[in-house]
């Protein structure tokens, strides 16, 4: 009879129930005399008449007592009370290894680390003369100090067994929870070497063949035998051959398929003869793996040969390399790098990518025409992606350790969705700023401004695993390190500029360790092969750099290298490069670093002139008086952003600003004398006014943390409309004006209410401001009345995007998210009409536009190579780059 919360045996008051077995239930309790959580294995009423179950039962107490090893759960107590016996074990939280494999195959660190120390525990038990004979991944816990081996309920000294498996074919495992009769049937009898099925003497080679089919089901995700009845299982483990663990999972070092294959030897003297020569041959594995020994070395060469056959027969499909290869042999490394476009659907913006860990899909969050965000997933082996529904808004995703789910961003939740596809499961609570699920399950995320928050495998509360150090006031972008317990992160000072000494990568540790810096930065790490690689430049993009970094020292060496001279930046978050890194040797990157002219288009899109030579323009702004147009032109010099200005009549272009920092977002005086700008030259973005001809001194307008970014100028020059973004918390943004006379305290016009708010623009009158925000969940037009605020009408009726007033206050035009400019007609009042579609822009023109102030001329940035979305680079066999 189950045993009831409040219940107490001896001094132990139990608390909750945690599973049953053949053999007992087990209860959580608390034990009152020591004030601490202990496990409760309880032998039941009806099993305890027996006097050979009572027997078995006191057994385990027995052999658990005499092992004392930190991988085996340890043996506290034993009692009877009422009639009821009991042990009293070690309580342990964590995940079972067979609950773990469901997920999928592990990650080669971890097979090695579990199988050395599932084997160390082993041997301890050998070694003083205990044979498990129950081993299994339903009795082996994963927990934050390691494996922990349970079940000693069928353990014997090496003695001659008393009989053969009984009739049923079950073992009298005390591992049953959750599991059907035949599904626990098969749980033991597939882990039996062929002589404990015929009921023959066992040893410790009997364990041994246990652990290779524990190491190979860890290893593939799969069985090692597996059938339909249990007689055709036992004929199965008695006479047939497991493929081999490469065939199923070609990334596994060819020692370890050996040495698995070993352990599986039908013939007891062929096998492994103790457990102590698992663990060494696992540890030499496991070294060789790291520093680069033969054998590891020929799975990450297979691995790669892969991919770059992939990329060879990229113009007439990757799923032709996928079928073949499965039968490549490589017999030496191959030294070529190997580069490939990753086209993303019709008409999808991108924001960002991640490639799985197998390096063979990509999920990436996009907007489409009808400006609904959500996530794809595009294998390599398909020219098509596949939209998740259900994941509408959603951001920043990343994948499980297994490849099996994905995580993501949206709705100010953190959710995962199988990547397969079906209904998303919101996992907590969080408006996220980059993720990472380790390899024991832990799910790491940063919040907009804060430490790097844990959320523990078994879900509950998240809680803070890094501490902010000097001005830091942001953690973000956690990576997990191959160990499982060590990650990267970017540490940043939110209010400050790009150069502060605050903004470092950082190594943290889920355990005591302490954290250290690594390398100055500020962009988001990654890792892999041996490299530590990192984004490098300005607000515009910069070079993507490998360093070469020792996971398991968690030292930096050597020089960074340059891998690709541009990757674009996720604008909506700072710090973030647009790259993602496998551990198979692949990398995805966005390097759409695409050279633009400037175009003149009439107002039913056809194109009129061009003006000036391509190069990487960015925010075309036409002066008021119709002689000068400002932009902003990528210096890949100083990687920064600086503004120049081109006068239209003479053709004669002026450099505007020069370092330090980036320069950018020209707005005009009205009477085009001077222009407003931001830059970070000392706070993430302030205020700055200099004229037009480029003569004079600079002005600062503002002085503070957080980000005031002028947006328009009001016609009576008494006001600059600014985006005005909190240095701290949620990082909200709203719409704010700053009087150009007196204080020049800016003053709320449309409070912080959102991550996303564009191109604030007064009216010609300066009685109202159109704005564009997400605070619907999708980039919508509004007016807002000023200097008050009180009123506010939404223009838009379908989405949009940068609205631009024209015809002296009449119009108001915006860009759809299909790319289509539209237009508003707005009467006294105001009084507004129905949105209408004017012409579409120039593939991959986006919002880089702006008309005249007759509505009859559009200025629009287009790029050179047209495109409807921007593709992917994927590149195969990076580290040979590195290497040459």
């Amino acid at each position: 009879m189950s045993l009831t919360i409040g219940t107490r045996l001896g001094p132990y008051e139990i608390q909750a129930p945690v599973g049953a077995g053949g053999m007992g239930e087990v209860y959580r309790a608390r034990d009152t005399r020591l004030d601490r959580s202990v496990a409760i294995k309880v032998l039941p009423d009806h099993l305890s008449a027996s006097p050979e179950v009572r027997q078995r039962f006191e057994r385990e107490a027995k052999t658990i007592s005499q092992l004392s090893h930190a991988h085996i759960c340890a043996l506290y107590d034993i009692g009877r009370e009422s009639g009821t016996d009991y042990l009293v074990m070690e309580y342990l939280e964590g995940e079972v290894l067979s609950d773990r494999i469901r997920k999928g195959p592990l990650p080669l660190e971890q097979v090695l680390r579990f199988g050395i120390e599932i084997a160390d525990a082993l041997d301890k038990a050998h070694r003083q003369g205990i044979v498990h004979r129950d081993l299994k991944p339903a009795n082996v816990m994963l927990t934050r100090s390691g494996v922990k081996l349970l079940d000693f309920g069928l353990a014997k000294e090496l003695r001659p067994q008393l009989g053969p498996v009984d009739a049923a074919g079950d073992s009298a495992s005390p591992t049953k929870a959750g599991l059907t009769q035949e599904g626990t049937i098969l749980g033991t009898v597939q882990y039996m070497a062929p002589e404990q099925l015929e009921g023959k003497e066992v040893d410790a080679r009997t364990d041994i063949f246990a652990l290779g089919a524990m190491l190979y089901e860890m290893a593939t995700g799969r069985k090692a035998f597996a059938a339909s009845s249990r007689a055709s299982l036992i004929t199965a483990i008695m006479s047939a051959e497991p493929a081999p663990v490469s065939s199923v999972q070609p990334t596994s070092p060819p020692l370890l398929d050996r040495l698995i294959q070993s352990c599986l030897s039908k013939d007891p003297n062929e096998r492994v003869q103790t457990a102590h020569d698992v663990m060494l041959q696992l540890r030499w594995i496991a070294e060789g793996s790291q520093v680069g020994l033969p054998a590891p070395g020929i799975t990450q060469r297979k691995s790669r040969e892969r991919m770059a056959w992939a990329i060879t027969v990229v113009a007439t499909g990757l799923a032709v390399w996928l079928g073949f290869s499965r039968a490549v042999t490589v017999s030496a490394p191959d030294p070529r790098v190997w580069q490939a476009t990753i086209l993303l659907p019709e008409k999808v913006s991108l924001k960002n990518a991640v490639i799985s860990p197998d390096g063979s899909r990509v999920v990436f969050s996009g907007t489409d025409s009808t400006g609904k965000t959500q996530l794809w997933v595009r294998p390599l082996d398909s020219d098509s992606a596949t939209r998740l529904s259900g994941t509408d808004g959603g951001l920043l995703p990343f994948w499980s350790p297994d490849g099996k789910y994905i995580v993501f961003f949206a709705d100010k939740k953190l959710k995962r969705v199988e990547a397969s596809g079906g209904a998303p499961l919101s996992l907590y609570d969080a408006e996220g700023v980059g993720g990472a699920w380790g390899p024991e399950g832990d799910i790491l995320f940063s919040l907009p401004s804060g430490p790097i928050q844990l959320l523990p495998a078994a879900g509950g509360t998240a809680s803070a695993v890094t501490k902010l150090e000097g001005s830091a006031t942001a953690h973000r972008y956690p990576f997990f390190l191959p160990d499982g317990r060590h990650f990267l992160y970017l540490a940043l000072n939110l209010a400050g500029t790009s150069r502060d000494p605050s903004n470092q990568i950082w190594v943290g540790s889920l355990d005591s360790d302490p954290a250290r810096p690594l390398v100055p930065g500020n962009f988001n790490p990654q890792y892999a092969d041996g490299y530590l690689l990192f984004v490098r430049g300005g607000d515009s993009g910069g070079s993507l750099l490998a360093q070469p970094f020792d996971p398991r020292t968690l030292e930096m060496s050597g020089e960074p290298r340059v891998l690709a001279e541009h990757v674009g930046l996720y604008g909506e978050y700072l710090g973030f490069g647009n790259f993602s890194v496998s551990s198979a040797g692949a990398l995805v990157l966005d390097a759409s670093r695409l050279l633009t002219r400037l175009e003149w288009l009439d107002r039913s899109g056809r194109q009129v002139s061009t003006f000036g030579e391509p190069d990487l323009y960015f925010d075309p702004r036409i002066s008021p008086d119709g002689t000068q147009i400002a932009f902003d032109l990528y210096d890949s010099g100083t990687q920064t952003t600086q503004i120049s200005v081109w006068d239209v009549s003479r053709g004669v272009r002026t450099r505007l600003t020069s370092v330090p920092g980036s320069n950018a977002g020209a707005v005009w005086s009205p009477d085009s004398a001077r222009i407003a700008f931001q830059s970070n030259r000392k706070h993430q973005a302030d205020v700055f006014i200099r004229l037009s001809s480029g003569t004079g001194t600079e002005e600062g307008i503002t002085d503070e943390e957080g980000q005031k970014i002028p947006t328009d100028w009001s016609s009576d020059g008494k006001f600059l409309a600014i985006f005005d973004r909190e240095p701290a918390g949620d990082r909200l943004v709203g719409v704010s004006a700053i009087p150009l006379t007196g204080d020049r305290k800016p003053f709320p016009v449309v409070p912080r209410h959102s991550l996303l708010v564009d191109s604030a623009r007064f009216s010609p009158d300066g009685r109202w401001l159109a704005y564009g925000s997400s605070a619907s969940g999708r980039m919508e037009i509004y007016l807002v009345s000023f200097p008050d605020g009180e009123r506010r009408i939404q223009l838009s009726n379908a989405g949009g995007n940068v609205p631009k007033w024209s015809r002296g206050g009449r119009e108001i035009l915006y860009t759809a998210f299909d790319g289509t400019v539209m237009s508003v007609e707005i009467e006294s009042g105001p009084g507004v009409g129905v949105p209408k579609p004017l012409f579409p822009l120039p593939e991959g023109a986006g919002g880089n536009w702006d008309v005249s102030a007759d509505g009859e001329r559009f200025l629009v940035n287009v790029p050179v190579l047209k495109s409807s979305s921007v593709p992917l680079s994927l590149v195969v066999n990076w580290v040979a780059s590195l290497e040459r």
